[in-house]
């Protein structure tokens, strides 16, 4: 069976300021358009039987530079649902929840469209596209590409390995990379992160 790979879309403004990014569709800068297509090569080299990618702009345009065609847009790929902490950055939570850890805290109830999510939640999506990824892996002689979100993909990979969806805390994950998770002896493991090429 191929291997999993994660892209993390290229950088936004909100990203680049450390606003949390969930529903909000902000579109890539400049450097998240290089970002993108420094990738492309490292993904061009790969044998890929599908790629699923989030339905918000910065995923679907990641996924173009990048050189991928012929995508799936998969809405259980979009970003955690920030609820009332959309658009807020860590150190401004902070002031009022000096120990707020999105992982571990969650977040704060939002509109009735957007009313947040827990980790177990995005878990539970996390669990829904790996099923998806391993049934594309087990017809195809090649690997499955995601193209997704920071706090999501961090998600999945804990899943991926077997943990809690709070374990998500221990995968720092940059704009703009590329993360490979494949086997060994026939267990899950990380065989590359946070890969980002010279821009």
């Amino acid at each position: 069976m191929g291997d999993l790979f994660l892209v993390r879309h290229g950088e936004t403004s909100w990203s680049r300021s450390g606003r949390h990014t969930g529903s909000t569709d902000v579109p890539l800068t400049d450097r998240g358009r290089a970002q993108a297509r420094a990738l492309a090569p490292l993904i061009g080299a790969q044998r890929i039987g599908a790629a699923f990618v989030s339905p918000l702009e910065r995923a679907r345009e990641t996924a173009e530079l990048i050189g991928l065609s012929g995508f799936r847009l998969d809405a259980d790929l979009r970003e955690w649902d920030y609820g009332g902490y959309e658009g807020v950055t860590t150190a401004e939570i902070q002031r009022t929840r000096p120990d707020w850890f999105l992982f571990s805290d969650g977040v704060t109830p939002g509109p009735p469209e957007h009313p947040g999510e827990t980790a177990e939640q995005v878990g539970e999506r996390a669990d829904r596209v790996l099923a998806r990824a391993d049934e594309a892996l087990a017809g195809t002689e090649g690997c499955v590409v995601l193209v997704a979100h920071g706090h999501f993909l961090r998600v999945l990979t804990a899943r991926r390995l077997g943990l809690p969806p709070s374990a998500g805390a221990l995968f720092q994950l940059a704009t703009g990379t590329l993360c490979r998770l494949g086997t060994e002896h026939g267990r899950p493991v990380i065989a590359a992160w946070n890969v980002s090429p010279p821009t």
